[in-house]
């Protein structure tokens, strides 16, 4: 089964809570990446959810994981923390550095 070329994935809109800096969020990249491709600032290092540079917590929205289970605790994950290198917006998000 091939893709049809004309549906895009979704685009959300993002926003650095600290800066106020906004971006373009799309659904099928990470946080990072998308925050990059803006020039946001945005501290990471091993880009695959280990070595928690990256945290960050969301302040509004969600975000989902290609690896079951990130470098979070459950309790960073229940109280908004996520790591941006590999999150991928489920819509608008707010994330706030830590």
């Amino acid at each position: 089964m091939t893709r049809d070329s004309s549906q895009q994935p979704p685009v959300f809109k993002g926003k650095v809570q600290d800066t106020g800096t906004t971006f373009a969020a799309p659904a099928d990249q990470s946080l990072f990446a998308s925050m990059r491709q803006a020039g946001i600032d945005w501290p990471v290092s091993c880009r695959n959810g280990t070595c928690r540079t990256c945290i960050g917590r969301l302040v509004e929205g969600q975000v989902a994981y290609d690896i079951p289970w990130p470098g979070l605790s459950l309790e960073e994950k229940r109280d908004g923390y996520c790591l941006p290198c590999i999150a991928r917006p489920m819509g608008d998000i707010v994330i706030q550095r830590t």
